[in-house]
């Protein structure tokens, strides 16, 4: 190849980010994916309130997944620029149009319904993907970020 002709476009194909934990579960198994989920959202970057609202919104995922998903599901959790983003995957029926739709703060002395809701709440973005074949349900939070930054901060 001389200076005079073009290169050769190359093909970049975007690297996937290295899962911090990867695995599927069951009721049995929901205490101990929470702690594990707290090691490595405190290692990754996570403190504070932060953590905490953070681990209680994976928390409201997988339940909700063992609740309404089938028994079980499947969790991913990374790092990608500068966020930390928690997918968790079931085989449930899916959510309805209506209940997804509905953004309102459950009544107080309602028993169920606060999933979701608290999830959307307590992470900086929350993106559903359902059916009838199951839901995957991702959520994100800055790592690195002042306490005061989220979506559910009222100052």
């Amino acid at each position: 190849m001389t200076n005079a002709e073009s290169p050769t476009p190359r093909t970049v194909v975007p690297i996937e980010p290295s899962p911090l934990i990867a695995e599927a579960f069951e009721q049995a198994q929901v205490t101990e994916l929470r702690h594990s989920v707290t090691s490595c959202a405190h290692a990754a970057g996570l403190a504070g309130q932060r953590l905490d609202d953070f681990v209680l919104a994976v928390n409201e995922l997988i339940t909700n997944a063992v609740r309404h998903g089938g028994g079980r599901g499947w969790l991913r959790l990374w790092r990608q620029s500068g966020q930390l983003v928690c997918e968790v995957s079931d085989h449930g029926r899916g959510i309805s149009t209506q209940r997804l739709g509905d953004r309102s703060r459950p009544a107080p002395d309602t028993a169920g319904g606060w999933g979701l809701w608290l999830a959307r709440e307590l992470s900086d973005a929350m993106e559903v993907d359902t059916g009838a074949a199951g839901t995957t349900v991702r959520i994100s939070t800055t790592v690195g970020a002042p306490e005061h930054i989220g979506r559910h901060r009222r100052d």
